[in-house]
This record gives C-alpha cells, structure tokens and sequence, in this order.
C-alpha cells in the first residue's frame, strides 16, 4: 500500500468514527446512555489510534524497515 492510499484510508476512517462522537455531543440528554458506551469504547480509541498514526507513524515503521534511517552522504545513489 503507497503511503498516500494509507493517509487517504486513515483520514476516512477518522471521518467517519467522528459521526459518533458527533451524535454524542448534539443528542439530547435522555439519549446520552445510548451513544455512550459506543462512543468510549470504539469511536474514540479507533479516532485515537487512526490519528496518532497519522502524526507519528512513519517512527512505528522504521524499525521494521530495511532502509536506514538517515542514508550515508558518502555513498552514491545506484
């Protein structure tokens, strides 16, 4: 997966677990027991992670990667 396709996945899946929280903030009172346990644990640890990816992920993947982190200057390209 190009890393433009993953941004564009993660971006809509921060969109659209958003809906939730959304829902939560603007239903009346007596249907916030409804939304809550959705809310707290789905919507927002799936909007936490998906944005937390966003931001810092190219660090979670550099471990696994085989290139180097910062390539030598030395070196000439092939």
């Amino acid at each position: 997966m190009t890393d433009a396709t993953q941004r564009s996945v993660l971006r809509w899946i921060h969109l659209v677990f958003s809906i939730p929280i959304i829902g939560y903030i603007y239903s009346p009172f007596q249907e916030l027991p409804n939304y809550a346990p959705v809310v707290r644990y789905v919507a927002f640890p799936v909007i936490a992670l998906a944005g937390f990816w966003m931001w810092k992920g190219h660090r979670a993947r550099r471990p696994c990667s085989k290139e180097p982190a910062c390539p030598d200057p030395t070196t000439k390209p092939l």
